[in-house]
């Protein structure tokens, strides 16, 4: 498996007064694969992405990730992983707003150690035309696709998504979902997507439940259909 959690916990707090965010979790994700976890507010899924994306760290537990061991790695090895192996698209897109299109893409190529092509990237995703716009310039489907092209130009071999659509309108949502699909699909990239919307897993070829910290349940999605085809 390309993603694997066995037992993974993290807690804040000591004694009766600790809170579990990931209460023994397990996890496996096959590599090529878009992943959709699932699970109410608190529940544990932006601390799992964390986890997998090497933002922290377990407190007890096992993972691997992009064919390396994340358990003990040292702050500079898990920056270093973030750099090599991962793509991160929040659901603040954190573009920087006096910079272009282009110009916040190629902040990330520049130090990407094997990126992809700008012009390939920016056809992929539609954003040929507003290459040159600033963000204040862009709708927010727009902006999502350029936080998308970000994390896509490093070509990782993971894109992790935090509420990938949770602040778009549904036509944009659906534009988005379809971009993403077209790089898994054009890349082999293997994705992640954390979300409230159980619409957006039926694009999933697995999916997840996460609750009260534990991976209640995980089934290989056998009635997959295109983004497309998704009633947002």
């Amino acid at each position: 498996m390309f993603i694997c959690l066995k037992d993974a916990v993290k807690k804040y707090g000591t004694g009766e007064a600790a809170v579990y965010a990931l209460n023994h979790a397990d996890l496996m994700i096959g590599k090529g694969e878009i992943c959709v976890i699932l699970g109410p507010s608190g529940s544990g899924k932006s601390t799992l992405l964390n986890m997998i994306g090497g933002l922290d760290t377990l407190d007890m537990g096992e993972m691997t990730a992009a064919g390396r061991s994340l358990t003990g790695l040292s702050a500079k090895e898990r920056t270093l992983y973030r750099k090599e192996e991962v793509g991160f698209v929040f659901q603040f897109y954190n573009l920087i707003p006096d910079l272009t299109v282009e110009e916040n893409i190629e902040v990330v190529s520049d130090i990407a150690d094997d990126p992809l092509d700008l012009d390939e990237v920016l056809e992929a995703l539609e954003l040929e035309a507003y290459r040159r716009r600033f963000p204040r310039e862009l709708s927010g489907g727009q902006h999502q696709r350029a936080a998308i092209a970000r994390a896509m130009i490093k070509n990782p071999r993971l894109l992790l998504c935090d509420e990938l659509t949770g602040a778009l309108d549904t036509r944009s949502a659906g534009n988005v979902l379809r971009f993403v699909e077209k790089m898994n699909r054009r890349y082999g990239t293997t994705v992640v997507i954390i979300t409230h919307n159980e619409a957006i897993a039926e694009m999933a070829d697995r999916i997840v439940w996460i609750r009260d910290g534990r991976t209640v349940k995980s089934i290989v999605n056998e009635k997959k259909i295109p983004a497309e085809q998704l009633k947002l």
